[in-house]
């Protein structure tokens, strides 16, 4: 089940849980103030298991374009308001693996419902190769892997419009197990696409 994170106990477990795994992997922590939306991946027994955290992509904030070209992307650089980044998937060790279609497929939801059609992301090599070879996400490298933050990152642009326009071609997505969750952003949120 995937659940919004609408309260300071959902934020606290949210943090709990990112903040775990990227201890687990001696990543630095990296806050942030300015998202678009939290979620957290709960078990059948309602434990929470994962994270998954959208933030604006903004070309003047530079952390990203710091690390890789993004904004030289075809797919961003033709319409930089339609992509946000997606950060903090993670999963508590215990949980790794059966929860990870649902947090994709609510990540396919997100965009086709907030209308963005590519996400940018810093990825470990090995979810990388996850998600290019067992998910088949549609995903182009942005330069060369980099070390930040603790691990080698490889910066990718992911093509959600793909995806949603697309649902069959993916046999993990459901997105109409999606139909509970609150996927659009406020208004106050929204920004302009």
């Amino acid at each position: 089940m995937i659940k919004k994170v609408q309260n300071d106990m959902e934020a606290a477990l949210f943090n709990y849980i990112w903040m775990t795994v990227w201890r687990e992997k001696n990543f630095e922590f990296e806050f942030s103030t300015d998202y678009l939306s939290r979620y957290l991946a709960i078990t059948p027994l309602g434990e929470a298991a994962g994270t998954a955290e959208f933030k604006p992509y903004s070309l003047e904030e530079g952390r990203l374009e710091q690390i890789a070209p993004f904004s030289l992307h075809p797919w961003v650089a033709m319409n930089p308001s339609k992509v946000a980044e997606i950060d903090k998937i993670a999963f508590l060790k215990e949980h790794r693996g059966p929860y990870l279609a649902e947090l994709l497929t609510l990540i396919v939801g997100f965009c086709q419902a907030n209308g963005y059609h590519y996400l940018v992301s810093l990825l470990e090599p090995v979810f990388f190769r996850a998600l290019r070879i067992t998910f088949k996400v549609p995903m182009d490298k942005v330069g060369t892997s980099k070390y930040y933050k603790g691990d080698t990152v490889i910066p990718v642009v992911f093509n959600m419009k793909a995806m949603y326009e697309n649902p069959e071609a993916f046999d993990w997505l459901r997105l109409a197990e999606l139909e509970d969750v609150e996927l659009t952003l406020r208004p106050e949120n929204v920004l302009i696409r």
